[in-house]
C-alpha cells in the first residue's frame, strides 16, 4: 500500500482557508451554459471532458467527488476561471432573425472557481489522520443570455441572467486504505457583488397581463434567496498495481434536490408593479464513475474514465409566479430528467530528463449531454438542445526543487510558507449543439417557434498551489 506522508512541519491551513474565503468574492461570477446546470468546475477536469468523479486527485475533487479529497497531501488551494462566448442564431417560422449572445462577446466577471483543501493528519493532528477539510465556491447552476429588443423572441425573452454561487463546506475521511468517504453541503445563494446580484428576466410585455405593463413596455421580474442541500460521496479503489498505486477506481456521488426560492419583484418600463415569488428546484443529481491506468508508474501514468449523470430535472414542473394581491402567473415548465454522458482521458509524465522536478500531462474528452426542456415550455433564453462537447487540456507542475526562469519552485511563496508544488492547466471545450427546431403550439408561438443554432467555445486555466 501506498506509504502516509510525512507530517507537516508548519501549520499553515488557517490563514490560507481565510484569505481563500476573502478571495472567493472575486472569483465567483455568472456562469454561462446550455442549461442551469454549469460543468466545468476545474480545468483539469474541463480537459478531460468533465470525467473526473473516480479520479478526483486535485482540489476540484470538492465539486466533481468529494470523497476523493483524502488522496490530498497537505494544504492545497486551486483557483480558476473561464474565458466563455458564443451565439444562438434564432431564424423564427415566419423567416426573421434574432442572434442571442452571452451577454456581450466573452462573459465577464470571468466564470471562476476556488478550492481549498486541508489534509488534518498532514498538519500535525494525529488524532483526526485520514480526515480531510475542504471549502469551495462554485456557479453550479445560472445562465445568462441576451438578444435585441426588436427581435421575434421579444415578447418571450430578451435578457436573462442567474448569477446563483455555491459555497461548499466539505469533509473526508478515509474509512480504509481503498475506502473514502465524502459529505458536503451546497449553500445557494446570491451575492450583490455580482452584476444585479439576483435572477432577473427581461421581455417585452403584450399587454395580455397587466402587472407586466402596457403592450411594447419593457417588462422585468426577478428575485433572489438562500437555500442548503447536501452531497455525500464515494471512492473506492478496488484494484492496485505492485507499487500501491490505483489501477481502477470507483466514484459515486449524490447531490440532493433543494428548493431555492426567489423573492422579489415585477418592473415596467423601471417601475415597480407588484412583489412577486417564485421556486426553482434546483435538480438531485447521482453520478457514478469507474477509472483505469492501463498505465501507472513512477514515470508516466495512462488514464481513462467514464461517467454517467443522471440530472432530476424533471422536479421543475412550473416557475409560477405569486403576485404580492395573493393572484397567481401560470408558469409551466414539466422539464424531463435526462443522462449525461462523459469520457476522458490523460497521460502524464512524472519524470523527466529534460524538465527534472516538473510533471506535464495532456487530456482530451467528449460530453453528452440532451436537452430537458420540451418544445412547450421553450424559452430562447435558456437555448436547449442535445449538445456535444469535445475538449482538450494541457497542465505542467513545478516541484519545489525545480526552477522557472532560474528561480526553484519552492522558492515562491510568503515568509516561511513555501510550497511543495505550483501547477498551471489549460483547457478548452466547444459546446456545439444539435439544430433544434421548435414547435410548441403555445400563447406565443410566434415568439418561440423557429430554428435555433447555437455554439459556444470556453476557454479555462486553473492555479494550483501545493503546501
Amino acid at each position: 500500500m501506498r506509504t502516509v506522508a510525512s507530517k507537516y512541519e508548519q501549520s499553515v491551513g488557517a490563514w490560507v482557508i481565510a484569505g481563500g474565503i476573502l478571495l472567493s468574492v472575486w472569483f465567483s461570477s455568472p456562469a454561462l451554459a446550455q442549461v442551469p446546470r454549469i460543468q466545468g468546475q476545474g480545468t483539469s477536469a474541463s480537459g478531460q471532458g468533465n470525467a473526473f468523479a473516480a479520479q478526483a486527485d486535485d482540489p476540484s475533487a470538492l465539486y466533481y467527488n468529494p470523497a476523493g479529497m483524502t488522496q490530498l497531501r497537505g494544504v492545497q488551494l486551486m483557483a480558476g476561471g473561464l474565458l466563455t462566448g458564443g451565439t444562438t442564431s434564432f431564424t423564427s417560422t415566419s423567416g426573421a432573425n434574432a442572434t442571442g449572445d452571452r451577454d456581450g462577446s466573452l462573459a465577464w466577471p470571468a466564470p471562476a472557481h476556488l478550492f481549498i483543501t486541508a489534509n488534518l493528519g498532514d498538519l500535525g493532528a494525529t488524532s483526526l489522520s485520514g480526515l480531510t477539510l475542504g471549502i469551495g465556491l462554485t456557479s453550479p447552476f445560472g445562465s445568462v443570455s441576451r438578444y435585441q429588443e426588436n427581435g421575434p423572441q421579444r415578447f418571450k425573452a430578451t435578457f436573462s441572467a442567474m448569477p446563483l454561487i455555491s459555497i461548499k463546506p466539505t469533509m473526508a475521511y478515509q474509512v480504509t486504505p481503498d475506502l473514502s468517504l465524502g459529505l458536503g453541503m451546497d449553500i445557494y445563494t446570491f451575492s450583490d457583488m455580482l452584476g444585479e446580484g439576483h435572477f432577473e428576466k427581461q421581455f417585452i410585455s403584450t399587454g395580455a397581463v397587466p402587472v407586466f405593463g402596457s403592450a411594447g413596455q419593457r417588462a422585468e421580474l426577478y428575485g433572489k434567496g438562500t437555500a442548503v442541500g447536501y452531497n455525500v460521496s464515494l471512492l473506492y479503489t478496488a484494484l492496485r498495481n505492485s507499487e500501491g498505486k490505483p489501477i481502477a477506481n470507483i466514484g459515486l456521488v449524490y447531490r440532493n434536490q433543494v428548493a431555492l426560492p426567489l423573492n422579489g419583484g415585477i418592473l415596467a418600463n423601471g417601475v415597480k408593479t407588484s412583489d412577486a415569488s417564485a421556486t426553482f428546484v434546483l435538480p438531485q443529481v447521482f453520478t457514478g464513475a469507474i477509472a483505469i491506468w492501463p498505465t501507472r508508474t513512477a514515470e508516466r501514468e495512462w488514464k481513462l474514465e467514464l461517467d454517467v449523470d443522471y440530472v432530476g430535472w424533471k422536479s421543475v414542473r412550473n416557475l409560477d409566479i405569486y403576485l404580492g394581491n395573493g393572484s397567481v402567473v401560470p408558469q409551466p415548465q414539466n422539464w424531463r430528467s435526462t443522462y449525461s454522458v462523459m469520457i476522458g482521458t490523460e497521460y502524464r509524465w512524472l519524470k523527466m530528463d529534460s524538465l527534472p522536478e516538473w510533471e506535464m500531462a495532456v487530456r482530451a474528452g467528449y460530453t453528452n449531454s440532451p436537452t430537458q426542456i420540451p418544445d412547450l415550455t421553450f424559452d430562447p433564453t435558456i437555448p436547449s438542445a442535445d449538445v456535444h462537447i469535445p475538449a482538450v487540456g494541457f497542465g505542467l507542475v513545478c516541484k519545489e526543487g525545480g526552477t522557472i526562469f532560474g528561480m526553484r519552485c519552492g522558492d515562491f511563496g510568503v515568509g516561511p510558507i513555501k510550497p511543495k508544488a505550483v501547477g498551471l492547466d489549460v483547457s478548452y471545450q466547444a459546446s456545439i449543439y444539435e439544430q433544434r427546431t421548435v414547435s410548441c403550439g403555445c400563447a406565443l408561438a410566434a415568439a418561440v417557434n423557429g430554428l435555433y443554432r447555437t455554439t459556444y467555445h470556453t476557454g479555462g486555466i486553473s492555479f494550483r498551489v501545493n503546501f
